[in-house]
């Protein structure tokens, strides 16, 4: 991706990390980690704001499978819903097990995009869904810059 965007400027490079991240945090796969520390190792870029485009992205799209949950939450009772009755409940009893700060842990591959969905279904509201699960993106992808930029120094 980055050497389609390599004639580009700036805003298109960042652009493309964010629809990278948003992508890699929904069910469709991504690589915006490889995307960020290539940028990084790039250079001309602040890391900075390169970790905050990659937490925005993927953070929005961690939102978006919020969204689609709340959608098949109004729609539980259909026969093509995916998740059975049983299931539902599983899921409720072991939200309400753990608790909300769960969310802090949606940047976790495939487990991250589930309890995303889940959240949505179970109808979790969206500011504290939108706070964890942010906080939790941006200690990800702070980690892999600080990572990537700590490579830099050697």
């Amino acid at each position: 991706m980055i050497e389609l965007a390599e004639g580009a400027g700036p805003l298109a490079i960042q652009g493309a990390l964010f629809a990278s991240a948003f992508l890699s945090a929904t069910l469709l796969p991504g690589s915006s980690e490889a995307m960020l520390v290539a940028l990084i190792l790039r250079g001309g870029f602040d890391p900075v704001v390169l970790t905050l485009v990659a937490t925005l992205g993927n953070t929005l799209g961690s939102l978006f499978n919020w969204a689609c949950g709340r959608w098949l939450m109004h729609r539980s009772g259909a026969r093509w819903f995916p998740v059975s009755e049983r299931g539902l409940g599983r899921a409720r009893a072991w939200f309400a097990r753990f608790g909300l700060p769960t969310l802090l842990f949606a940047w976790l591959p495939v487990v991250g995009d589930a309890l995303t969905l889940v959240a949505g279904v179970l109808g979790v509201r969206w500011l504290p869904f939108l706070l964890l699960v942010g906080a939790g993106k941006l200690l990800r992808y702070g980690a892999v810059a600080a990572a990537a930029t700590g490579f830099l120094a050697w």
